[in-house]
């Protein structure tokens, strides 16, 4: 499958400036690459309440003024970050690269120009700061005369003037194919290649390495010249993350040297010693034959510092001094740096390597009432003092995660049947698993996840296997939107985790369904309605597991704009997922726990079939996931995952041989079924709702995600209106829409222009848009899915230079709401889609419900 022409275009400009002819070594054909001279043409502006139109504003105006007070007390009062800023969004930085670390031990970003620019080490709390200092530095020596000696930077930094900065871009690319990413640097005039590879534990069906918050430098030297080159690789890192915390004072290093099993590893520790979350950072190298490995253990990163750059400059080594730094004084700085150098023959190759790794072993979230260890430390220790095993472990194992991670990749990257993007766009979208502000944390010895109440009553072990055994996992509705777990949008993201870690995956339900069963009568204001309620009612599910700044998993509900008791597809989604989730794992113990708390959820959607037809009915803003989007009786979107829903409690109730809610849930779907067509199928696609307002006829993009779960979980037949919508919707929310090349916009009006009248549906959602593809996949139109998710990914990674922060949203001129999101990585479930469609089929051997064509089996 081809690209289409606009698709090379973009994928050419990207690498326009490159004048070098340097190929590196190892680096792979698919990926993400860019010139480090590109610049993106662009700029886009972050969606703001000033972008709310006149009609909106006056409908939301008591939302507005709620907002606006509950933002000053949080902000200028409390001194807190709100979960959500309307009025401090993210600029868009046009900068990242691959996140470093594996999931859940916190992530630091380097950009595509090689900058770390992006911390998350406090669990789900960002800084976005560009430490200048950090940086690596190249040396060649000839003889004994140094003959190069270059900061591998693009940036000329007002500081540090005693470095050589100011590296040509145009002779340098970068490539990232996650969880690795590459940089070669051809040095003009020296006849040298380097490329850096960089590797992080991102491992398929690991819980162990995949939990390690470290990462790999690899250095491959090419010396195309006919004499041979002594060459240094020099890392320098400041002590901290360019937070107003690096100037506290009392932050000291030192060097270390770990031997073990034989292999020896050396370095600098920078202990970071703040009074909460204290960590310590290590940069580290292994010694080898003919490596020599030296340190600078503190060094003041303001000024000139020409002192290092002589040190490295004067023998390629730097001087390795014994014992620790004193603690630095409030409003200083320190860093320190190391060198690894070796031999490299005229027309040969040499290799070096280094590692950084970060221990912050016990955390605390913002409200600091309770302590977590991380999921590492089951194998790394508490003390704080796990720093030198890291990276001792990282450099000794990381050709082994190499292996691992070709082996995962291989089949793909190999299928000459699948574009390029779509290639690149699967692994490198990945990033949000480990760089969604994640945690995986160990289960407190005394929790109990339902509360006390136990499976015999409806509940749960108080600590289900696949918690207390794989930890607690969580991440971010997004960077800017700060609450972990958000499950309307985990119901897309989940397939990355169900298909490559199914364990996290079940934690992560555990931890849903005994929340469901709590309850928090706590009153407090919402937002929308300006009313008061219970901040959780028992058996609905909650919106969110709470805010980082909080408490999460002890206080739920962090999202405050709308009552979330009265949502409709919450619920239904868990559902979907319970099933979905034991057709991947085959869970026998998974599936019985989930039962009773999948009746008891279904049980109180119930009350929302106000006509007994067998089809819930919605008023004002039905679900969670279009909260913006006004909806009156049955809808295309809720109603779908309703019968969805109900199909899959009958294949549930057969499976457990629980006849009653069988008949009761096939005798739903049998109504609902029709009372759904009659409502709303129009002889093309399904209305956006049935309210017979003149915008209810809208084609929604989003119309078939029940079908998708069905299909995803093996049930489901390629029925004549499901594809008939499909087609609609490709016709005009995709071709009709941006010229084909942007996606699938939320909403178009049946004569091809965009529905404007809410602040979402003219908005393309680039997960939805993943999740359409994959449906369209399902259902046979293969080019058509890939075409439509092709849009998004050009416009993201290509065009608006989003790499590595893909958006929640963007329109089709201008904005885009919400950097670095959850959803996107729904493009899994396109993958997840075309191992169906190639034939492969999970172990699914019970007797399939008879319960209507919906919910027949493949």
């Amino acid at each position: 499958m081809a690209s289409t022409e606009w698709g090379e275009r973009s994928t050419a400009e990207l690498m326009s400036k490159y004048v070098a002819k340097d190929t590196g070594i190892g680096v792979p054909n698919e990926g993400w690459r860019i010139c480090l001279a590109h610049e993106f043409k662009e700029k886009r502006k972050p969606f703001q309440a000033k972008d709310v139109s006149l009609s909106n504003v006056l409908e939301h105006i008591g939302l507005g003024l709620r907002y606006l007070k509950w933002w000053y007390r949080k902000t200028q009062i409390e001194k807190k970050a709100p979960f959500i800023d309307m009025f401090g969004p993210l600029p868009l930085r046009q900068i990242y690269g691959a996140p470093l670390g594996g999931i859940g031990g916190g992530t630091i970003t380097r950009g595509w120009r090689g900058e770390f620019c992006r911390w998350q080490l406090n669990p789900g709390m960002y800084h976005y700061t560009t430490v200048i200092a950090n940086q690596f530095t190249v040396c060649l020596r000839r003889g004994c005369q140094t003959v190069y000696q270059q900061v591998l930077s693009v940036e000329r930094p007002p500081t540090l003037q005693g470095w050589n900065w100011g590296y040509c871009g145009e002779y340098a690319f970068y490539h990232a194919l996650y969880p690795r990413a590459w940089t070669v640097y051809h040095l003009p005039g020296q006849n040298v290649t380097l490329t850096c590879r960089q590797v992080s534990p991102i491992l398929p069906h690991d819980y162990q390495d995949s939990s390690l918050p470290v990462a790999v430098f690899a250095w491959d030297v090419e010396n195309h010249n006919d004499y041979d080159l002594d060459v240094a690789i020099m890392l320098t890192m400041v002590n901290g993350s360019g937070h107003k915390d690096d100037k506290r004072g009392g932050h000291w290093n030192e060097p270390f040297h770990l031997e073990k099993d034989g292999q020896a590893v050396s370095g600098v520790l920078l202990h970071h010693c703040t009074p909460v979350n204290p960590y310590t950072l290590c940069i580290a190298a292994r010694h080898m034959p003919d490596r020599q490995v030296s340190h600078q253990t503190a060094f003041s990163p303001k000024g000139t510092c020409s002192g290092l750059w002589s040190d490295l400059i004067t023998d390629g080594r730097l001087d390795s001094p014994t014992g620790p730094s004193p603690p630095v004084q409030k409003g200083e700085e320190v860093a320190a740096a190391l060198a690894v150098s070796c031999s490299v023959g005229a027309r040969g190759r040499g290799g070096l390597e280094m590692s950084l790794s970060w221990d912050m072993p016990t955390i605390t979230f913002g409200s600091g009432e309770r302590r977590h260890d991380r999921r590492y430390t089951r194998f790394f220790g508490t003390k704080g003092n796990a720093a030198p095993s890291l990276a001792h472990h990282a450099l000794l194992h990381y050709p082994r995660w190499e292996e691992t991670i070709e082996e995962w990749q291989r089949p793909i990257l190999q299928d000459s049947a699948l574009p390029s993007w779509y290639k690149s766009a699967l692994f490198n979208e990945l990033y949000f698993v480990a760089d969604g502000g994640t945690v995986w944390t160990e289960l407190p010895e005394d929790s109990d996840v339902s509360g006390g109440l136990r499976s015999e009553d409806g509940g749960l072990p108080a600590q289900p296997t696949a918690i207390k055994e794989y930890g607690r996992f969580a991440y971010l509705e997004g960077q800017e939107y700060r609450m972990y777990n958000t499950y309307d949008v985990h119901f897309y993201a989940s397939f990355a985790l169900v298909m490559l870690w199914p364990k996290l995956a079940l934690s992560l339900q555990y931890d849903i369904a005994g929340s469901v069963i709590q309850q928090d009568p706590t009153e407090r204001l919402h937002l929308m309605s300006g009313q008061c309620s219970a901040v959780k009612a028992k058996n609905v599910v909650p919106h969110d597991i709470g805010d980082p700044d909080d408490e999460p998993w002890q206080r739920v509900n962090a999202y405050l704009i709308h009552d979330t008791a009265n949502w409709k597809d919450l619920n239904l989604k868990f559902v979907l997922q319970v099933y979905r989730d034991f057709h991947v794992t085959q869970d026998q113990e998974y599936l019985r726990d989930m039962w009773p708390i999948c009746k008891a959820v279904m049980e109180s959607e119930l009350r929302f079939d106000l006509d007994g037809d067998g089809l819930i009915e919605n008023s004002g803003y039905a679900d969670q996931t279009y909260d913006a989007w006004t909806v009156t009786g049955p809808s295309a979107y809720c109603g779908g995952l309703w019968l969805a829903s109900t199909c899959v409690m009958s294949k549930m109730a057969r499976l457990l041989e629980d006849e009653p809610a069988y008949l009761l849930y096939k005798d739903i779907l049998q109504r609902g079924s029709a009372a759904f067509d009659k409502l709303l199928w129009n002889g093309k696609y399904y209305n956006y709702d049935s309210s017979g307002r003149s915008l209810s006829n809208s084609v929604m993009s989003d119309q078939c995600a029940g079908q998708w779960f069905l299909r995803a979980s093996g049930l489901g037949d390629g029925e004549f209106q499901v594809l008939s919508s499909l087609k609609s919707v490709f016709d005009l929310n995709v071709m009709s829409f941006a010229g084909g090349q942007m996606g699938a916009v939320n909403g178009m009006r049946p004569e091809g222009v965009p529905d404007r009248s809410s602040v979402q549906s003219d908005e393309v959602w680039i997960g939805v848009v993943y999740g359409l593809a994959a449906t369209m996949i399902h259902e046979g139109m293969l080019q058509e899915g890939l075409r439509t998710a092709e849009g998004c990914y050009r416009t993201v990674w290509e065009r608006l230079g989003m790499a590595f922060q893909t958006p929640e949203a963007y329109c089709e001129k201008g904005i885009y709401r919400s950097l670095a999101y959850m959803r996107p990585l729904s493009i899994w479930a396109m993958q997840w889609a075309l191992d169906g469609a190639r034939s492969r089929r999970l172990r699914d051997d019970a007797p399939v419900p008879e319960c209507g064509k919906a919910c027949s089996s493949d």
